[in-house]
């Protein structure tokens, strides 16, 4: 059996349906109280409802809470976690669910005799990392190469579904002007999480994701100017753009998004795909594929 955590997430949610749909046994971890159901009409989550309904198994538990963790992992084989505290707020931090948390995952994956766990970290993440999302992440990646679990590390660039959909798709809904951090023309490696799920799934069975890490990203990079232009095509108008310095506050967005879009916009990023999409037989999702489907 397959446990997933952070199944009712959107990333999470589309790897225990493509598992369900491939006939494997999933278990998916749930928050007691979970506010997955009024997010997911939002279109910001997926809901526990969905999840049971393509097959999944539930278990009530919380990264903070080890025990449960413990009895989450009970029969489980290959443990696959993309749950992090992006949006969550209160006692849900970087510190307390994105490092503590998945150290905790982690080690009752070992103590419950689990064979491999697949971990959804990101490009760039480092244990010295300034930032602390990757610099957990970074850390997090260290302590599961010591676990002694077999692994496989998943390092994708910048979610667009995640990132263009609140960077881009909020201002629109709100006729509003976009709004980047300057210059806004460092080139960004873009992913579709589609993509994402699509690797995770694959690592499952395939011995070739074994004790490796696997960046992922679409075929080019393109900058967050490249990215408003393209989604002006594809709606057939002209986007305003706003450009504030690095540490603004960036309007219409959640306040975490703020010091990340600058640390994005501090170097560029490239991620050469064609050696893993070839040994995994996934195709990276364009710029203008992903923005034809969301915003067409």
């Amino acid at each position: 059996m397959i446990l997933v955590v952070g199944a009712t997430g959107l990333l999470g949610g589309m790897i225990a349906k493509q598992l369900l749909a491939n006939g494997q046994a999933v278990r998916v971890l749930v928050r007691e109280n979970s506010p997955s159901a009024a997010l997911a009409e939002q279109g910001m989550a997926t809901s526990v409802e969905s999840l049971v309904e393509a097959g999944a198994q539930t278990v009530v538990g919380d990264l903070k809470d080890r025990e449960s963790l413990e009895r989450a992992c009970e029969g489980i084989e290959t443990v696959i976690t993309t749950a992090n505290a992006f949006i969550r707020g209160g006692a849900d931090t970087f510190e307390s669910v994105d490092l503590d948390g998945t150290k905790n995952l982690i080690d009752a994956a070992v103590s419950r005799g689990a064979r491999h766990l697949i971990y959804t970290s990101a490009a760039g993440s480092d244990p010295d990392h300034p930032h602390p999302l990757f610099r957990a992440k970074g850390r997090c990646e260290v302590h599961l190469e010591s676990s002694g679990l077999e692994y496989t590390i998943l390092q994708p660039g910048v979610f667009m579904e995640i990132w263009i959909g609140a960077i881009v798709g909020i201002p629109l809904k709100s006729e509003q002007p976009v709004t980047l951090v300057e210059p806004g023309s460092r080139q960004q490696a873009f992913v579709s999480m589609a993509d994402v799920a699509a690797y995770a799934v694959a690592s499952v069975d395939d011995p070739n994701a074994l004790n490796q890490k696997i960046l992922i990203a679409g075929p080019e990079s393109y900058s967050w100017i490249q990215a408003v232009e393209n989604v002006g095509r594809v709606i057939g108008r002209e986007i305003p753009v706003d450009f504030i310095a690095p540490g603004d506050p960036v309007p219409l967005v959640p306040e975490a998004v703020g010091p990340l879009l600058a640390a994005l916009e501090m170097e560029d990023s490239f991620i050469e795909m064609g050696d893993t999409s070839a040994r995994y037989g996934i195709e990276p999702t364009s710029l203008d594929t992903f923005a034809a489907r969301f915003f067409g």
